[in-house]
């Protein structure tokens, strides 16, 4: 109990904790002093805390005071779930990262450091954590383990077994920082685990390098050779089933001309936000380029074919007009359709 941060994982505690400093920070001040403190404690009775502290003359000791900085600089605005900002234009191209934390200079602190790289959205518990990581699909996720109603570990499992949320990466930050509680929360889903008080750099390699590895995962998500269709069914994953419904959704529509993103979302049923960017993290593709990609495979079957003529291609694969249907198939292949047909 005199580590610094650590906390006491008791739900009935959450809202009166504090932050794991102030015994820590006492026992410096004590040895400081040349003393010690110790504590003895019996369960469901109580604790004793003990400070014993040397006397000195004069002409022995002599305490030098330490020399204070002359001015502070001053603390940045502290933001909480409930102060909401409309996320500029700028923000649009930036990743969403959602954290949860019910501590507001933690909140304060992360935002200062990774306000100019991600638009940020903040959770103020688990549950509010899980409530807008269903409703706003954010890219990556930080999460502190000990929280009120739910806490990091439950976070982390119930948004990696749903459908909405399992692709979404999430980092823990936690002052649990034994072995067991690493292992813990790895076995949630975790894909990193930070403890308290942790380095600006390695938050920002870690959230960097899960940004890169999801992006390599679009490559065989998002291909001309999809992953999720060539895997065995015992192999598959959320994402794979996911993918692989839009797909069955698109070829039964195939013709259909008008096909948007709401056959989409009907055939998953999610909302329209889920669904686009759900599909934009895993494929890096819109759904409009999603069905458009699809189309203009199973076009390139057709010519191979040598059955029809390109026009019927075009009309077979839901394009309206067969010169845009060229275009976007020379754009897709770098080659003219007439061209696969001889």
């Amino acid at each position: 109990i005199f580590d610094r941060f650590f906390q006491v994982d008791d739900l009935s505690t959450y809202r009166s904790r504090g932050t794991g400093i102030g015994l820590a920070l006492t026992k410096e001040l004590v040895n400081l002093l040349g003393g010690k403190i110790s504590v003895s404690s019996v369960v469901g009775e109580g604790s004793t805390f003990e400070i014993v502290l040397p006397v000195y003359r004069k002409a022995e000791h002599k305490v030098v005071p330490t020399a204070l900085p002359q001015e502070l600089a001053p603390l940045e605005k502290v933001y909480t779930a409930s102060s909401k900002e409309e996320r500029a234009d700028g923000d649009n191209n930036k990743p969403l990262l959602l954290i949860v934390e019910d501590n507001a200079d933690v909140i304060a602190y992360i935002r200062s450091m990774l306000k100019d790289l991600y638009a940020i959205e903040v959770a103020e518990n688990g549950q509010i954590g899980i409530d807008k990581a269903l409703e706003i699909v954010p890219d990556i996720i930080i999460s502190d383990v000990m929280m009120p109603l739910k806490d990091g570990y439950e976070v982390c499992h119930t948004l990696k077994n749903d459908q909405r949320t399992s692709h979404i990466p999430i980092i823990l930050l936690t002052a649990k920082a034994t072995q067991d509680d690493r292992v813990a929360g790895l076995k949630k889903g975790a894909d990193a685990y930070l403890t308290k008080p942790f380095h600006k750099e390695e938050l920002l390699v870690r959230l960097e390098k899960l940004i890169e590895l999801r992006k390599e995962l679009q490559k065989g998500l998002g291909g001309k050779e999809p992953a999720y269709l060539t895997k065995q069914k015992s192999k598959q994953t959320i994402e794979d089933i996911f993918l692989k419904k839009l797909h069955k959704a698109v070829e039964k529509n195939m013709d259909n001309t008008d096909l948007e993103i709401l056959h989409l979302c009907r055939a998953v049923h999610l909302s329209h936000t889920q669904v686009y960017r759900k599909l934009k993290a895993l494929t890096g593709k819109t759904p409009s380029q999603f069905i458009r990609s699809i189309r203009l495979n199973k076009a390139l079957e057709l010519l191979k074919d040598n059955t029809f003529s390109v026009s019927e291609v075009a009309y077979e694969t839901g394009f309206k007009d067969p010169a845009y249907f060229s275009r976007v198939f020379l754009q897709e292949f770098g080659s003219a359709p007439s061209a696969m047909r001889k």
